[in-house]
């Protein structure tokens, strides 16, 4: 065994002792159904378990993250799992949570390039900041990236809605609503950014609204 392993299946077996005494039947019933309402997206930061800010146990939440809670139309894995999601598990919340201080969104705003993958990855952040730096003028540093990191989450939730397989949830009257969250590492508190859409001529309305 790898000496770094030794501590986290050292933790790992005293959690599942831990979870077992409280409750002897929660891997048994945890392995015989997967029926989460929530689909989470967010960001790949190690400060943001989405389980533990929102207070619910596993398999309530189905998960993805990545650099900056992006949601491309290039991104097979993101749509992918969407997909799964709405048609497979019917999740009635997909759920787009950044973050602020973001290391993506603050690697857009750098002068200095990112890695070269990860500028690849962040290079819609850049082209919001590009079309919204007018609006930002005269906000101070960690303002610019606080609002960036809010818009981003934003436009995240717009290309949600472009989605087919969401489209088609609508059209057939599932239930399915989208929301946009931001989270304060520093209190520990999500915010909610007052985007919920839930069909299609709404989603129509916000992909047509521009952010200012």
């Amino acid at each position: 065994m790898h000496p770094a392993l030794k501590p986290l299946l050292e933790n790992n077996r005293r959690w599942a002792d831990k979870m077992t005494a409280q409750n002897p039947q929660h891997f048994q019933t945890l392995a015989k159904q997967h029926t989460p309402k929530y689909l989470w997206i967010g960001c790949s930061d190690a400060r943001m378990p989405a389980n533990e800010l929102v207070g619910l146990a596993p398999g309530e939440v189905f998960v993805h993250r990545n650099i900056a809670n992006l949601v491309n139309s290039s991104d097979m894995n993101v749509l992918s799992v969407i997909e799964y999601a709405v048609q497979v598990l019917k999740v009635e919340h997909i759920i787009v949570n950044g973050h602020y201080g973001c290391g993506g969104v603050n690697a857009a705003l750098s002068p200095q390039p990112a890695p070269d993958m990860v500028e690849h990855w962040i290079r819609p952040i850049k082209k919001y900041h590009s079309r919204l730096r007018p609006s930002l003028e005269g906000m101070s540093e960690k303002e610019v990236s606080d609002k960036l990191c809010e818009i981003n989450v934003i436009e995240q939730v717009r290309n949600i809605c472009h989605i087919p397989v969401v489209q088609k949830a609508w059209q057939e009257g599932e239930i399915l609503t989208v929301h946009g969250l931001i989270y304060n590492i520093e209190d520990g508190i999500l915010h909610d950014l007052d985007i919920s859409i839930s069909d299609n001529e709404t989603a129509e309305e916000f992909v047509l609204r521009k952010i200012k």
